[in-house]
């Protein structure tokens, strides 16, 4: 008998919980996880709490022996297409604090938990146009909805595309399509994102969750370890982008925003970045 027990790993009912305000979660009894993003039942909208607690429940699921996938999506017509109304006060509050802790400090945590804390399988399931995407493309598996828009502007708003969404379009689009779609603000329809390797499948959004639910059953048809350990396999690639890339991403974004003294997001800023989208504009120079 050791002389000292095993620290209580995380137990689903209290997490489900604890992160309820931001994220809906049920789990089958085969582990088989379904995690969505919602603000106050309906899309997500980008905050300083939410985008912190991204990485904590990702951390927390992975901490978890009991889960053995996890499907991540959004909930209703968006993934992300809106701000909370005052989810950047504590920004405006105290900038110098928050553009680390939240900016810099959660925003990697938020892309390396993904790669490096879940050991499971993952199904990112895009459920409309949004902004950060790269949560949904940076699982194992990713489908979308048939009207699903991805994009990166910050560019077109002033700002260094560096904060994990150019890991993402980077590795995906390959050199001279991610430079056109970071520079350029480019819309990439479903279509397009299945023809340039962004995605796995495209699906009418009545269906997605059922495919989801269906590509977990294949996977599951196989052991416990060899699930987990082809996850070493898959991700490797994801390990070296954000290895190499991730921290100086963000840096570089932190610097251009100290360099002009300005607030790192806002309420205004994600609007601007999707109104030509709603507007079905390919580029947003057009």
């Amino acid at each position: 008998m050791s002389l000292q027990p095993f620290v209580q790993t995380p137990q689903f009912e209290d997490y489900r919980e604890r992160f309820k305000d931001h994220f809906s979660m049920q789990r089958r009894d085969d582990g088989v996880l379904l995690v969505q993003a919602h603000t106050r039942g309906g899309p997500t909208q980008l905050s300083v709490e939410n985008h912190r607690a991204l990485g904590q429940m990702l951390k927390t699921v992975g901490a978890d022996p009991h889960n053995e996938i996890l499907i991540l999506s959004g909930t209703g017509k968006e993934f992300m297409m809106d701000a909370d109304p005052e989810g950047f006060a504590l920004e405006q509050q105290d900038g110098a604090y928050w553009a680390y802790e939240y900016a810099y400090k959660d925003g990697r945590i938020n892309v390396s938990a993904l790669v490096n804390d879940l050991e499971i399988p993952t199904i990112g399931v895009l459920n409309g146009p949004g902004f950060h995407t790269e949560i949904c493309l940076m699982c194992d598996i990713s489908i979308c909805s048939d009207d699903a828009v991805l994009f990166d502007l910050h560019y077109d708003i002033g700002s260094v595309p560096g904060d994990g969404i150019h890991c993402c379009f980077q590795e995906l689009l390959g050199v001279k399509r991610a430079a056109y779609a970071l520079l350029t603000g480019q819309a990439i329809d479903a279509r397009t994102a299945l023809e340039y390797g962004m995605v796995n499948e495209v699906v009418p959004r009545e269906q997605l969750l059922a495919r989801a639910w269906q590509i977990a059953d294949h996977i599951m048809t196989q052991p416990r370890t060899t699930r987990r350990l082809t996850t070493q396999i898959v991700r490797r690639p994801w390990r070296a982008r954000i290895g190499n890339d991730l921290d100086g991403g963000f840096g570089i974004q932190m610097f251009a925003h100290l360099a002009k003294n300005r607030a790192v997001h806002g309420r205004s800023h994600i609007h601007s970045t999707v109104d030509y989208v709603r507007k079905g504009k390919k580029n947003n120079f057009e």
